[in-house]
């Protein structure tokens, strides 16, 4: 079982862990040793999210979701199968975290008249200067 908070725990159930060979430093070890680490975890079906969370995490997880709903992490940072399966754990304790704060709602504000006029005038300024720079006439 994975504790994200007082309320929220993943059920091993949910997870599932694969080891498949790491690229990288290891010399000949890396080609016999599978310490690279594959955590699946079966979000869409997850009873102990709510669904809008489930969609905040879909939006943070990116290409990392898969089409039936899973989130998918590797971890291939260290020679340690063992560091690899508590890093990738951290990963996403610390994804369904972000996914868990509700966004701050946007309160949408008017222009104020000053920056209303200072715009103008800045516009104003601007036509005059570009308007300056037209061809001159030798006759002149």
């Amino acid at each position: 079982m994975l504790r994200i908070n007082d309320r929220i725990a993943i059920e091993d159930w949910e997870l599932t862990e694969q080891f498949i060979r790491a690229s990288g430093p290891g010399g000949q070890n890396v080609n016999k040793v599978s310490s690279a680490v594959e955590l699946r975890f079966e979000a869409e079906r997850s009873p102990n999210l709510p669904g809008p969370v489930k969609a905040r995490l879909r939006k943070l997880a990116g290409r990392r979701w898969t089409r039936d709903g899973a989130l998918v992490l590797q971890v291939d940072e260290t020679r340690s199968q063992a560091r690899n399966r508590e890093i990738a754990r951290d990963r996403l304790a610390e994804l369904i975290t972000r996914a868990l704060e509700k966004p701050k709602r946007r309160i949408p504000t008017r222009p104020t008249l000053g920056s209303k006029k200072r715009r103008l005038k800045d516009k104003k300024v601007r036509g005059e200067v570009k308007s300056l720079r037209g061809r001159v006439d030798p006759g002149d």
